[in-house]
C-alpha cells in the first residue's frame, strides 16, 4: 500500500518522486522481524501461565503416550487429553519442482531478489494475494485463470471488480489456461498449459492448495481416523478417539488463523468441563488481502441464489462515500444482505479499501442476529468509510 502511494503521489501535486527501487533483504528482514515478535509475545505468554514447552518434533506412539524427538534426546510423554494441530503446507504438483525459481508461498517472503516476471498458477484467495504482492512491487505478474473468472467460490460481482484492478494495474491474466508443466530456462521458467500455451517469465509461484501436516504423527497407533490425510472432528473438534482433538488446517475445516484460535478456545473450555457453543463457520468473517481488499461474512448473495432463498440486497458503492474520495480509494462496494421478513442481518460483502476492518459491524450484525435496523440507525463517525455501512442498511 505505501508503494502504491509513492507512485500514485502525483495525483496530489506531489512531483518528481523518481523511481521506487526495493531491496528484498531489507523487506525480508523486515517480515522476519514482524514475525519473531509476534512469535516472542506468544511465547511470553505462555511462559508466564507456566506452560512447559518442547521443542522437536512429536508423535503419538499410544492412546495416551507420544515422544519428542528433541535435539537432546527422545522425551517421553503421558497425556490425559492431546490436542493436534500440525497445520498445512503447500500442495506442488507432480509436474512442478521447486527451487529457486520455481517457488510456493513458504518461499515468497524471503526471496534473494525482486522476480522480473512471475507467473502465478493459482487464481483462488492465495494466488490473487500474490498477484497483488508482486504487482505492487512493481514486479511483471501473469496469473493463470483457469476458470471463468478469479476467485471462482465468490459473487461474480467480487470477482469482476478485483480482476478490473488489476488489468488496471498491468497484469496480464489467462482465462481458462491450467497449468501443465514448467521447465527452467537459462533465464528463468517457461510455464505450459493445457491448452497449448507456453509463458516465458524469470519465476513461477504455485499458489494451488495445501495438504494437511498430518503424517508420521503415529495417528494409527492412538486409533485417530482421517480422511484425505484431514483429521475429521466433531462439533467440539473431538477425533473418533474422544480425549483427541485436533484443530486449524489439519481438521479441514475453515483453513483460517482467526478459526484455528477459536477452535483452540472452545477445546479448552471444553477439556475442563466447560459448557461450550459449537462454532458456526458459516458466520466467520473472511478477508482476501488485494487491492481492493475483499471480505464476507455470512450468506452470501452467490449462495442465496444457489438455495433459492429469498433476501433482501442493499448495496452501495464507496464512489458515493465522502472518505473514500478524499483517500482516493474509491472501487468497491458495501453490500448487506438480510432476511426480508425479519429485517435480521444475515451477511453481508466489502469490498474496497479497509475492507477487512469494514466487515466487523455486519459480522457483529450476522452473529448477534441483529435487525438492519440497528446498522441504520447507528450514528458514524463522519467523513469515514464505515458511514457506508449505515446507508448500504437502508
Amino acid at each position: 500500500m505505501r508503494i502504491s502511494a509513492i507512485r500514485n503521489a502525483g495525483r496530489l501535486g506531489i512531483d518528481e518522486v523518481g523511481p521506487v527501487h526495493l531491496d528484498m533483504s531489507v523487506l525480508s528482514a523486515h517480515l522476519r522481524g514482524i514475525s519473531s515478535k509476534i512469535e516472542h509475545g506468544m511465547v511470553e505468554m505462555l511462559q508466564s501461565q507456566g506452560v512447559e514447552m518442547i521443542h522437536g518434533r512429536a508423535r503419538l506412539t499410544g492412546p495416551h503416550t507420544a515422544v519428542a524427538e528433541t535435539a537432546d534426546g527422545a522425551v517421553d510423554l503421558e497425556f490425559d487429553k492431546v490436542l493436534l494441530s500440525t497445520g498445512s503446507r503447500p500442495w506442488v504438483p507432480d509436474w512442478a519442482t521447486p527451487d529457486d525459481r520455481i517457488f510456493t508461498t513458504r518461499e515468497v517472503y524471503s526471496l534473494p531478489e525482486q522476480p522480473d516476471h512471475v507467473v502465478v498458477v493459482g487464481s483462488g484467495v492465495t494466488g490473487v494475494e500474490m498477484v497483488h504482492i508482486f504487482s505492487s512491487l512493481g514486479s511483471k505478474v501473469t496469473l493463470l485463470v483457469s476458470r471463468h473468472h478469479v476467485l471462482p467460490y465468490r459473487d461474480a460481482e467480487v470477482a469482476m471488480v478485483l480482476e478490473d484492478s488489476f488489468i488496471e494495474r498491468g497484469v496480464a491474466l489467462l482465462k481458462g489456461s491450467r497449468a501443465s508443466g514448467v521447465d527452467r530456462t537459462a533465464r528463468g521458467v517457461v510455464v505450459h498449459t493445457e491448452d497449448g500455451r507456453s509463458i516465458e517469465a524469470s519465476h513461477c509461484l504455485l499458489a494451488v492448495g495445501s495438504v494437511p501436516n498430518s503424517g508420521d504423527l503415529g495417528l494409527e497407533t492412538a486409533g485417530v481416523e482421517t480422511s484425505r490425510g484431514y483429521i475429521p472432528v466433531d462439533e467440539y473438534n473431538v477425533t473418533n478417539v474422544p480425549h483427541i482433538y485436533a484443530a486449524g488446517d489439519v481438521c479441514g475445516k475453515l483453513p483460517l488463523s482467526s478459526v484455528a484460535t477459536m477452535q483452540g478456545r472452545k477445546i479448552a473450555k471444553h477439556i475442563v468441563g466447560h459448557d461450550v457453543t459449537p462454532l458456526d463457520y458459516r458466520k466467520v468473517a473472511q478477508a482476501i488481502f488485494t487491492e481492493p481488499e475483499i471480505a464476507s461474512v455470512g450468506l452470501e448473495e452467490v449462495d442465496a441464489a444457489s438455495e433459492g432463498r429469498k433476501v433482501r440486497i442493499t448495496k452501495v458503492p464507496l464512489a458515493a462515500n465522502p472518505r473514500a474520495l478524499i483517500q482516493g480509494n474509491a472501487h468497491g462496494f458495501v453490500k448487506v444482505i438480510s432476511d426480508p421478513a425479519t429485517r435480521i442481518v444475515l451477511g453481508g460483502t466489502v469490498v474496497g479499501h479497509h475492507a477487512s476492518e469494514l466487515i466487523a459491524p455486519i459480522a457483529l450484525a450476522v452473529t448477534a442476529q441483529l435487525r438492519v435496523d440497528a446498522l441504520l440507525e447507528t450514528l458514524m463517525v463522519h467523513p469515514s468509510l464505515v458511514e457506508s455501512i449505515s446507508e448500504a442498511a437502508e
